[in-house]
This record gives structure tokens, C-alpha cells and sequence, in this order.
């Protein structure tokens, strides 16, 4: 798609485990390498960017990391770009003010705000308060899974085949067993 100029993608997984999945410099900093990859006019826009801060020898702020992504994306005539934020809970919400949770929602409300035509974003998160608060009143459409019966369907058999196979739970007891897949099922909480 990204490479017929149809569209381009950019996806960034927020993980907790991975300090640089998890704040505002990583979401912007892995979109624009995915971005510039897609098209010449946004390569020559991360080029020129990478050269005006001595060729990556000088970090530029988040601030201007954004500028850079928002030159990409209003350059005009370009195909539809897609961001996909997956796991945005996972974007610490605790150690600074503001937290980088808060910095990542701040610049996809900032996004949001602007109504550049051709831009769609995706966000997926578990709800969170934070989260929700800020997003709900932006939301064009929101589909949450985590009351869908076929959601908690295909996690329940999940984990009857993860428990009903391994070679190891197999020796348990059905009961024991059974026990064990209730208690999963009903803590999972849709996830």
C-alpha cells in the first residue's frame, strides 16, 4: 500500500518493558523513520531535519520532533497516513509531571486537533480513566472489546487449550484444572 503511494503506515507498540516504547520521543522518533521510508517528500523532510541537528550528533527536543512529524504530514497532495498507537496504557502514567502517558495523550489530542484531511489515527488501550477522558470527546468511532461476549469467548478458549495441552497441567486433576481456567478467565478482565 505504502510503496504503490495508496497510503502510508506508521505503528507503534507503547511496552512497558522497553523504556523507549513507552514515552512521547519514541512514539514521534519511530513514526517519522517508519513516515520517511514511504515517500521521497517525507525522506527529504526527515533528511533535512537530521542535517539541521549536525547530522543526529545534536537530540533535538520533543517539542521539534513533533514539528517535524506535522511538516510531514501537511505536505500537501499526499496519500492518506495511518497512525496506529497500540497499548497506549502502557505509556507510564506515574514519575513525572507530566508523565509521559500524559505528554503521548497531550500530542494525539494536539493531532487530533488539527483536522488534517488525510490523517487517520488508531488508538488502542485498555480504558483507563486518564485515557478515556481525554480521547472520548475526540473519537470519531470507538469500539470497546472488553464487554464483547465473542472477546471473552475467544480468551476463555485460549486458555482451556494453553491448559488442556501443556504437558505438565495435563497431570493435574480435572478439577484442579477446571479451577485454574475459571480463576484465569474471570481475572483476565477482557485482555
Amino acid at each position: 500500500m505504502g510503496k504503490s503511494g495508496l497510503a502510508s503506515l506508521a505503528f507503534f507498540y507503547c511496552d512497558f518493558r522497553e523504556d523507549v516504547k513507552r514515552d512521547l520521543r519514541g512514539l514521534v522518533s519511530s513514526i517519522l523513520i517508519q513516515l520517511s521510508h514511504q515517500s521521497d517528500s517525507y525522506y527529504h523532510i526527515v533528511s533535512k531535519f537530521y542535517s539541521d541537528h549536525a547530522n543526529g550528533s545534536h537530540d533535538p527536543g520533543d517539542d521539534e520532533l513533533v514539528e517535524c512529524l506535522k511538516d510531514i504530514l501537511g505536505v500537501p497532495g499526499q496519500a492518506p497516513v495511518y497512525l496506529i498507537v497500540d497499548g497506549l496504557d502502557e505509556c507510564s502514567a506515574i514519575s513525572a509531571t507530566p508523565s509521559p502517558r500524559e505528554k503521548v495523550l497531550t500530542f494525539l489530542k494536539d493531532l487530533i486537533d488539527t483536522r488534517l484531511p488525510n490523517l487517520r489515527i488508531c488508538v488502542t488501550s485498555r480504558p483507563e480513566i486518564d485515557i478515556k477522558d481525554v480521547l472520548e470527546p475526540l473519537t470519531f468511532r470507538s469500539v470497546s472489546l472488553h464487554d464483547e461476549t465473542g472477546q471473552k469467548e475467544d480468551i476463555g478458549n485460549y486458555i482451556r487449550a494453553v491448559v488442556n495441552t501443556d504437558p505438565n497441567m495435563r497431570r493435574w486433576k480435572v478439577a484442579d484444572r477446571e479451577l485454574v481456567i475459571d480463576l484465569l478467565i474471570q481475572k483476565s478482565d477482557g485482555m
